[in-house]
């Protein structure tokens, strides 16, 4: 067997790159990147337990009753919504509408949801709502339903309100990241927090070798960086290569969301331990740099909108604003997809019997619909057909069709609720809501030109690919009936 009849072709569908909109590599001229959860993955559960112990930490010192309080990994997934008035957390659907929620750390059961959220569209522009973002987003919400708990018993500062138990929620865990003993820890003991991924760096050495202009552009500080990439990176590098030497320009506290839409002083860095100088003019190959905005990195590689991607895992920081106010192309990274694109398969089988079973219903509720309007017409003396059943026929089909829906229910509802706690027992699958895309679906959608669950997974599709959407889906598309063999006229 030759080299050529060995080539890898595709990636496993959890490794697969997702096209929302049309994109052909060859004409990327540069890709930027963020630092953590996208070049970097970190052990989700144990980064967001420090930073919750950090939070709680700090919750005690000010005399706040949270000594009892431990992470819960599983309360929580990215994309829920936080609603700081009424003290909930929310799943909801495209088109705004609340599917699922819960209080604290109670799911709420249907009619007490209907009872808060059926006149309610949620919208992300009221201050009221929060959208967790990110993956650094799971302790914050854990810890601010646990607080929800609290409050409601009664254990709480009197007085103390949902909103301001968000505010205080926030504003700990802001203070113990600008303190910087959180990131101390993570650079202490990086073995115990970051994912290792060897096909990242040779990925990106693709990438710069087919004649990409490579961009780091992180939040994040220099010493953080600098001891994270290095940790990550350089040990699979050539030898002798360093992890700056994969990137034209480096950009570190770069302020996303602002640095795409705001102007900003730059400054060099100038030495490993991160001292500063002020700079004025184009950036520099091969340098690193503090602060500045994005106008200043188009003027500097002499490239703008659509030729440049920007990779990220901030769905808002990251993705939406470079796309909106620069109309940058656009990746996401979900780490999650992995986990849900295997749990989406593995239930396969059982979404199959449930479509069917759901077919089966919608016939029988027509059929009963049909036999009500004619038991209507029996009582109402009008509209009958010449050769209509009597009004007693009628009503005993109706009632033979009400015990068949009542038994096909009884089968639906395991498969029903199995399909609504596929990947979490709480939320179901991050991506959709029952049969609709999520909230997190469709922010993704309107955002992102492709989304995959790391970087590394483009190193199979290589920097020549071209990512082609598929075609969208509408719901009057034929559902894959075989065509009849006499279509007619």
């Amino acid at each position: 067997m030759s080299y050529f009849d060995g080539l890898p072709g595709k990636p496993p569908r959890e490794r697969g790159i997702f096209c929302n909109r049309t994109m052909n590599m060859r004409s990327i001229k540069a890709i930027g990147y963020d630092m953590d959860y996208t070049l970097i993955h970190y052990q989700v559960e144990e980064w967001e337990r420090l930073a919750y112990e950090h939070l709680r930490t700090r919750l005690l010192a000010h005399g706040y009753p949270v000594e009892d309080l431990r992470f819960d990994p599983e309360l929580v997934i990215r994309g829920l919504i936080i609603d700081t008035e009424l003290g909930n957390l929310l799943k909801v659907n495209r088109f705004g509408y609340v599917k699922r929620a819960m209080h604290g750390t109670s799911l709420l059961d249907f009619e007490p949801m209907r009872s808060a959220y059926a006149r309610t569209i949620i919208d992300l522009a009221e201050p009221r709502f929060v959208f967790l973002n990110t993956l650094f987003s799971l302790s914050e919400a854990c810890m601010y339903a646990q607080l929800v708990d609290l409050a409601d018993a009664g254990k709480m500062p009197a007085g103390t309100g949902y909103e301001q138990l968000y505010r205080l929620v926030k504003s700990g865990l802001d203070e113990a990241h600008m303190e910087g003993r959180l990131k101390a820890e993570i650079i202490a003991d990086p073995d115990r927090f970051v994912v290792l991924d060897p096909e990242a760096p040779l990925a990106l050495l693709d990438q710069q070798r087919a004649g990409k202009k490579l961009l780091l552009i992180t939040n994040s500080e220099w010493g953080y960086t600098d001891a994270m990439m290095r940790y990550a990176f350089e040990r699979f590098l050539p030898n002798g290569m360093r992890w700056r030497d994969l990137f034209d320009v480096v950009i570190v506290q770069a302020r996303k969301p602002d640095f795409f839409m705001q102007k900003s002083p730059l400054f060099e860095v100038v030495s490993e331990d991160g001292l500063l100088r002020p700079w004025i003019g184009p950036l520099k190959e091969g340098g690193s740099y503090l602060g500045g905005d994005a106008t200043q990195v188009e003027r500097s590689l002499g490239i703008s909108g659509d030729e440049i991607l920007y990779v990220g895992d901030h769905i808002w920081g990251d993705v939406r604003v470079s796309k909106s106010v620069l109309r940058w192309r656009t990746a996401l990274i979900l780490w999650e997809l992995e986990e849900e694109v295997r749990a989406a398969y593995a239930s396969r089988v059982d979404e199959a019997r449930l479509g069917a079973l759901m077919e089966e219903k919608e016939a029988l509720e027509l059929a009963s619909c049909q036999l009500r309007l004619l038991a209507q017409r029996h009582r109402e003396e009008y509209g009958l057909p010449e050769e209509a059943p009597s009004c007693d026929e009628v009503l005993a089909r109706l009632g033979a069709l009400k015990a068949a829906l009542a038994e096909l229910d009884d089968r639906i509802a395991p498969l029903a609720k199995a399909a609504a706690e596929v990947s979490n027992s709480r939320w179901g699958l991050l991506l959709r809501t029952g049969n609709d895309k999520s909230h997190l679906a469709r922010q993704i959608e309107r955002s992102a030109d492709i989304y995959t669950s790391r970087v590394s997974n483009f190193l199979r599709y290589t920097p020549y690919s071209y990512f082609r959407s598929r075609r969208g889906s509408l719901p009057h598309d034929p559902s894959g009936e075989a065509p009849s063999p006499n279509p007619g006229p």
